[in-house]
């Protein structure tokens, strides 16, 4: 798996531009072969500070999209920000969930676990 993350540090005039523009990008990117998800997030502590957080099945896969028109409305809002986007690519090797979280607890009895379902459902 493939996860791309893309901070953007927006101009406060420009935040609710960026913002729909963005949002607008969601639904098509999510049709996108290969993608497995795309999420949108800000700043808690400062709103024109935004996340755009994407996973893809494969490198090949994102590299058709990093040459898409979508990606490049993306990299089109750069006139919007206070600095250029910060892009991060990371290739996950491995991907774990609640069982290793479970785990690091010293949580592993079967019980735990099936609390754990339980509260899930």
């Amino acid at each position: 798996m493939i996860i791309v993350r893309i901070s953007m540090q927006v101009l406060a005039e420009k935040q609710k531009e960026v913002l729909q523009t963005l949002l607008s990008l969601m639904a098509p990117m999510e049709k996108e072969p290969g993608c497995l998800g795309y999420a949108l997030l800000s700043d808690i502590k400062d709103k024109n500070t935004l996340y755009v957080l994407e996973e893809w099945e494969s490198r090949q896969k994102l590299n058709n999209h990093l040459k898409s028109d979508l990606f490049g409305v993306l990299l089109g809002i750069k006139s919007l920000l206070r600095q250029p986007h910060g892009i991060r690519i990371y290739t996950v090797e491995k991907a774990e969930g609640m069982n290793a979280v479970m785990s690091a607890r010293g949580k592993t009895n079967n019980s735990d676990l099936s609390k754990t379902k339980e509260i899930k459902q």
